[in-house]
C-alpha cells in the first residue's frame, strides 16, 4: 500500500465504513497559529483532530516526544479507532506534521494508514468539501498497541553512532538552521548540527505542497548520501518533519529511517553533546 493517497482516491472513499480521517496539524511556536481553532474553522468530513502535543510524553521535558503505547491506545480508543481502522490522516498546511502521525501509528504497530498527498489545499483544490465546529463524542474504539521500538533512536543510541558512523543521518531542517545562520524557534537550542548528520531539508521533498515522483525522490535522496549501503536515521527539530523524510523514503521506494525523536530539541538543548556548524 502507498503511503500515500491523492484527494481524488479520498472523495471516493468517503463514507466507507472503518474510515476514520484525522488532521494531524501542528505548528512551530513561534508561527502564533493554533492547529485545533483552525480546524473548527474548516475540516475535511467526519475528521478528528489530533492534537501531538497532547497525546506524548510529558514527563520527558521535551516537546511532544512519543507517548507509551498504553497511552496512545487511549487516544486512538477515544478517537473512534480500532486495530481495524482504515486511517487517512492530513494536515492543513499540505505537507509538514500528517507523516509524524503517520510514522506514530505504524510504531505502534498500525500500518493501515495513509497521508493525504496536498493535505487540506490539496484537498480543497479537487473539490473537496468541509465542515466546521467540533464534531461529537466517537463511540470507542479498540485498539492494541504493538510497539516497534526498531523505528526510533534515542539519545543514547546517537551518542552510540557517532562512535560507529554505523548509520547515515538525515537532518530535515531548513539549510540555514543546520548551519546555524538562524536563530532557532525554541529559546535555549545551541545552533548546528549532529557531527557527520547531512543537511536534506523536508521542503526539497515537497512541490506545492505535494510530494515530488518517486524518481525524483530517488535523486535527492541519492544526492543527500543515500546509497542503500547504511541504515538511516531522520532528525530534524522536534521529530516531526524528520518523519516527512522517512515517508519520502518509503514512497521512493528506499529503506526507511528509524526517527530520532528528541531530535535538535534534545542534543541541541543540552550542554553535553557535540555540534558541528
Amino acid at each position: 500500500m502507498s503511503p500515500l493517497l491523492r484527494p481524488a482516491e479520498l472523495l471516493a472513499a468517503l463514507g466507507q465504513p472503518d474510515l476514520a480521517i484525522l488532521d494531524a496539524t501542528y505548528f512551530l511556536p513561534n508561527e502564533g497559529q493554533d492547529g485545533a481553532a483552525n480546524f473548527r474553522q474548516a475540516h475535511l468530513p467526519g475528521a478528528r483532530f489530533f492534537d501531538i502535543d497532547a497525546v506524548a510524553d510529558h514527563a520527558s521535558g521535551l516537546p511532544h516526544m512519543l507517548p507509551t503505547p498504553e497511552a496512545f491506545a487511549t487516544a486512538m480508543r477515544d478517537l473512534g479507532i480500532s486495530n481495524t481502522t482504515r486511517i487517512i490522516v492530513y494536515d492543513q498546511r499540505g505537507i509538514f506534521s500528517a507523516p509524524r502521525l503517520w510514522w506514530m501509528l505504524r510504531v505502534f504497530g498500525h500500518d493501515n494508514v495513509q497521508v493525504l498527498d496536498g493535505g487540506l489545499p490539496g484537498w480543497i483544490a479537487a473539490g473537496g468539501i468541509t465542515e466546521t465546529g467540533a464534531p461529537g463524542p466517537a463511540l470507542a474504539g479498540q485498539f492494541i498497541p504493538a510497539f516497534r521500538p526498531q523505528m526510533v533512536r534515542s539519545l543514547t543510541d546517537m551518542r552510540a553512532n557517532l562512535e560507529t558512523n554505523a548509520a547515515l543521518m538525515l537532518d530535515a531542517r531548513a539549510g540555514a538552521r543546520f548551519r546555524a545562520e538562524v536563530p532557532e524557534p525554541r529559546a535555549g537550542m545551541r545552533g548546528g548540527h549532529i557531527p557527520g548528520a547531512r543537511s536534506l531539508p523536508f521542503g526539497d521533498l515537497l512541490e506545492n505542497g505535494q510530494y515530488r515522483a518517486p524518481e525524483a525522490l530517488r535523486a535527492i535522496f541519492a544526492k543527500a548520501g543515500v546509497d542503500g549501503t547504511k541504515p538511516l536515521i531522520a532528525s530534524c527539530g522536534s521529530g516531526v518533519t524528520a518523519c516527512v523524510l522517512a515517508l519520502g523514503l518509503v514512497q521512493a521506494g528506499l529503506p526507511e529511517a528509524a526517527i530520532y525523536d528528541g531530535s535538535w530539541s534534545e542534543w541541541g538543548g543540552r550542554s553535553d553533546t557535540p555540534i558541528e556548524v
